[in-house]
């Protein structure tokens, strides 16, 4: 039995019609029929029903449609992986990113990516992290930046790159305008500007928040962290952010945190366990490199 015919009867299967499925393989109905009726008798069962010119796959038949599924995609994935090993640097990529980073550290990223992997094509993925761990678990995304992911569903695996300071920023007018370090428990008395749920940074946030026995009046979630920024800069609050490119733009003042350490880390993630193309794991290596050196 060979590939070929498999094929053939992978796409009979799906259209339930031979004429059809002749017409979209562009080879005669005649010779479909032979290749059908040749795996039959090498199986030694029908795998479809025939009425007349009516066809449809009997219980042999939908049984048979899974194993050549998982052998035609197991096929498929060798064929990508000696193509990755013969042309390195060849492939599409499914890469996806925190709002936060595409704002400058993504963009510097894919602008050297061409210099390493000029053949490399790459679909670009801008959302949350929930939304980014929904990809993982779909296999919509391969690989992403964004802080440590979870999931019920698949082993998402994560390798730490880089870690970011967070500040406490704060009115311009705010009595804290001036200091230069803050305690977080000193902020336990102002209404605060937050990010929405869903997104990890609101997670860390919460946490570092908890340990100092602060619970916040959350006067504002914002989907992203300029619209915190801007809550912030006409009065409406106090926030705990990244310090994110063009921030000084705000009529805001950024104060470090002296206690406790305010800190997110920011990593690549994939799926472990799950079949991953070598242009995926060329540039997952190539990460790792790229942000040693930053």
């Amino acid at each position: 039995m060979e590939i070929q015919q498999l094929e053939y009867f992978k796409i009979v299967a799906e259209m339930q019609h031979m004429t059809q499925a002749a017409e979209t393989l562009n080879i005669s109905q005649p010779a479909l029929s032979k290749s059908v009726s040749n795996i039959e008798q090498e199986i030694g069962v029908p795998l479809f029903d025939r009425q007349g010119r009516s066809i449809s796959l009997n219980r042999y038949g939908k049984l048979f449609l899974e194993s050549v599924n998982i052998i035609l995609n197991e096929y498929e994935k060798a064929k990508e992986e000696i193509v990755g090993l013969v042309m390195p640097g060849f492939g599409d990529v499914a890469f996806g990113f925190i709002h936060t980073l595409g704002m400058e550290v993504v963009p510097e990223l894919m602008a050297h990516v061409p210099n390493k992997y000029p053949n490399m094509k790459f679909s670009l993925t801008q959302a949350t992290s929930y939304n980014l761990s929904k990809g993982l678990e779909e296999g919509t995304i391969d690989l992403c930046l964004a802080q440590k992911l979870q999931s019920k569903v698949v082993d998402i695996q994560w390798i730490e790159l880089w870690s970011e300071e967070l500040f406490v920023i704060v009115p311009k007018t705010h009595r804290f305008a001036n200091r230069e370090s803050i305690r977080l428990e000193e902020i336990k008395d102002e209404p605060f500007i937050s990010i929405k749920r869903g997104n990890a940074l609101r997670k860390i946030v919460d946490e570092l928040l908890k340990q100092s026995g602060v619970t916040t009046n959350t006067t504002f979630a914002g989907e992203e962290m300029h619209t915190v920024a801007g809550f912030v800069g006409a009065g409406l609050g106090v926030s705990l952010i990244p310090n994110i490119k063009g921030i000084n733009e705000y009529n805001v003042c950024k104060i470090r945190v002296s206690e406790p350490i305010c800190e997110r880390k920011i990593g690549v993630s994939w799926v472990g366990g799950r079949y991953i193309s070598p242009a995926a794991n060329q540039f997952k290596n190539y990460l790792v490199e790229y942000f040693k050196k930053q």
